[in-house]
């Protein structure tokens, strides 16, 4: 690492802490690591293994790239344009985030009538919700199905099987968040 990327560094971990009203100490705790490993890092006197950064990182809940970033701004604008999308079956899923939150997924899903798709299970301990804007949607997981008008929300392990379907006679359009479990959680 660099002094300049060291000095990037220290002044976005030091940005990052001071914007949360936390200590060093506090967050060195939460963060799983020595105060005088955390007041080195923001002194840009560290070089930090990618462990450490990791830790630093989740702790922080920002990307790790966040902390790497010469010249952090307050304010993005990502237009929709160049939010990614996909299909999965009929369904059209878009990325309502331009960045990765840590742990964190949100996703609009919009669904051709009789529209029809499988969810993918996450790992144990994922949390999956999903609300219901426009149109009708059902949700059946692990066999039981759930249907959802506009403002419901439906909230469900995400490690099970389940499917989305558009009932209604127009498109629909949903939300979903996943809430990963931690890894080794």
């Amino acid at each position: 690492m660099s002094a300049d990327e060291a000095s990037y560094l220290g002044e976005n971990i030091r940005h990052c802490r001071e914007q949360r009203g936390l200590s060093q100490a506090q967050m060195a705790t939460q963060a799983g690591i020595p105060r005088a490993t955390w007041t080195h890092l923001e002194s840009g006197a560290a070089n930090p293994t990618l462990a450490v950064l990791i830790k630093v990182a989740n702790a922080l809940q920002v990307r790790l790239e966040e902390l790497l970033t010469r010249g952090q701004t307050d304010v993005q604008v990502t237009r929709v344009e160049a939010l990614p999308v996909r299909q999965r079956g009929q369904l059209t899923i878009r990325l309502l985030l331009p960045e990765t939150l840590a742990g964190l997924h949100f996703e609009r899903m919009s669904f051709p009538p009789g529209g029809r798709a499988n969810g993918v299970p996450h790992t144990a301990g994922t949390r999956e919700y999903l609300t219901c804007e426009s149109g009708e949607v059902e949700l059946v997981v692990a066999g039981q199905a759930y249907r959802l008008a506009p403002g419901d929300v439906v909230a469900f392990r995400g490690d099970q099987k389940h499917h989305y379907a558009n009932v209604a006679p127009g498109e629909s359009v949903a939300y979903s968040v996943i809430a990963f479990s931690p890894i080794g959680g």
